[in-house]
């Protein structure tokens, strides 16, 4: 296995590293468990049936931006968790990436790879802004900027841009009054059923930034909502 990827840089947004080093734990200690079964087809709470629901539709969605052959192509699957997505992008023929900042979850994927596409798939655990990563042709990021800042999101897809020859495609937690109200009601969830805090935030002010990275263009968007999984999609053409 490669040796986790080590800080991000220079020019990272305040409290990037703080945040990344909170979720390691959240993901690898308090829910481990939970986000195993999660992206399994265990049993599963209602709460979170919705959730996986959710991530299924929106996983099939980001697919669904990227081209049906990426023979010879190289994708990024910045916060691939157990791989599920990794896996997809490796069946249309694409060498890929998947980095996470839980190496529990890394472990589970890895252990997880189907055979048909295991030599084409590459499970490391680290900052997926990591520039030692390299450049790629597609970079898919879901629901990984959900739990931060808008200031850092921005950042992040400008720096994760710049790496993507055609496309980067990510998923942020929008700023609507629904989303805001459930993020308080989960607070009153069993401990197994909470996630870590999510963060909506405006998605005129996303596009704005956007908009000034140089080479790079706004696409399409999309929201899913399943019960109390809502996350939003935003393409962004580099190529």
């Amino acid at each position: 296995m490669p040796e986790p990827m080590g800080a991000s840089g220079p020019g990272v947004e305040p409290g990037w590293e703080a945040k990344r080093a909170r979720l390691e734990t959240y993901f690898d200690r308090t829910a481990f468990a939970a986000w195993a079964a999660l992206t399994s087809d265990a049993p599963v709470s209602k709460i979170r049936a919705t959730v996986r629901a959710g991530r299924d539709e929106m996983r099939n969605l980001l697919l669904g931006w990227l081209p049906q052959d990426l023979t010879g192509k190289r994708v990024l699957d910045a916060g691939c968790g157990t791989g599920m997505l990794s896996v997809e992008a490796a069946r249309r023929g694409a060498e890929v990436v998947g980095i996470d900042v839980s190496p529990q979850l890394v472990a589970i994927g890895q252990e997880r790879l189907p055979q048909d596409v295991k030599r084409q798939i590459t499970l490391v655990s680290g900052d997926m802004l990591d520039p030692a990563l390299g450049d790629f042709d597609h970079i898919v990021s879901m629901d990984v900027l959900i739990h931060y800042e808008a200031d850092q999101i921005a950042d992040a897809t400008a720096r994760l841009a710049a790496r993507a020859r055609q496309s980067l495609v990510f998923t942020f937690a929008p700023g609507t009054p629904l989303l805001r109200t459930a993020r308080a009601v989960g607070q009153f969830f069993p401990k197994s059923d909470r996630s870590p805090s999510i963060i909506p935030v405006g998605h005129g002010y996303l596009k704005a930034r956007l908009s000034r990275v140089e080479r790079a263009r706004l696409g399409r968007d999309a929201r899913v909502s399943r019960g109390f999984y809502t996350s939003h999609a935003q393409e962004v053409i580099t190529g």
